[in-house]
């Protein structure tokens, strides 16, 4: 369980390792190596290749915050990991940021080719969808359509994608505003995570009210885990002048 206010000493990074199991477990069941052998291959190799497991986590978590069992979440958990996973696969491609490295290792397409990847990014998002409604147990069916909308809509053509079109138009720039920075940000990074809670939370039963107060949250936290990613240099970001806004 997450931290109470009982007065009991939380264990973060124990805490963290077990969620990581559990989730790494679960999608080692939810992705086996089966025929047709290659693309499954390619799914498994950026799916299980290890990360931090913030969004799969983030959305346990919020799902425990307000009662609920972890159980509840899984799969949903495991549905933002697979989509997370796929727009590393498509942010990695030649035709978008043409990535040679994803977390120490090779892109999926320097791997398995530019169509198996492409096919493998694919799999996954559908994979991702049809998991929660075949594998969520007990949660009333108005919570599940709920979280997959909110899902889609994090992903759809007004938040990723647009994002996506954004960052790609202001390539090669040596000047970006602010605003377009946290636009791209907000609308890439930071929406999948605040889905991830919020989907987390409705699993649990939280009332509109929790759910509005943990996107705020994961709104502000996903932004700031992005400035500190890029700040660290993680992504290899640009060193570009940033003009404040007036």
């Amino acid at each position: 369980m997450p931290p109470n206010h009982s007065g009991s000493v939380f264990h973060f990074e124990e805490y963290m390792a077990t969620k990581d199991e559990r989730v790494n477990k679960s999608l080692d069941e939810v992705v086996p190596l089966r025929q047709p052998l290659k693309i499954h291959e390619a799914m498994r190799y950026s799916l299980l290749v290890g990360g931090k497991h913030i969004h799969p986590i983030l959305c346990i978590t919020s799902c425990e915050l307000v009662g609920g069992d972890e159980s509840l979440a899984l799969p949903m958990a495991c549905a933002v990991e697979m989509i997370h996973t796929m727009t590393l696969i498509h942010n990695d491609l030649p035709c978008m940021d043409n990535g040679d490295l994803r977390r120490g290792k090779p892109t999926n397409h320097k791997v398995f080719g530019e169509a198996i990847a492409v096919l493998a990014k694919d799999a996954l998002f559908s994979l991702a969808f049809e998991h929660v409604v075949a594998r969520t147990i007990d949660v009333p069916p108005e919570f599940v359509v709920q979280v997959e909308a909110e899902l889609g809509a994090a992903i759809g053509s007004d938040e990723l994608v647009v994002s996506q079109i954004v960052d790609i138009a202001c390539k090669g720039q040596q000047v970006m505003d602010l605003k377009e920075l946290e636009y791209i940000h907000v609308h890439k990074t930071v929406k999948l995570l605040e889905a991830s809670a919020v989907c987390g939370m409705i699993m649990g039963g939280g009332s509109m009210a929790e759910v509005e107060r943990v996107r705020r949250y994961a709104k502000c936290t996903g932004l700031l885990f992005q400035v500190v990613d890029d700040i660290l240099g993680i992504r290899k970001v640009p060193k570009i002048e940033l003009i404040p806004n007036s």
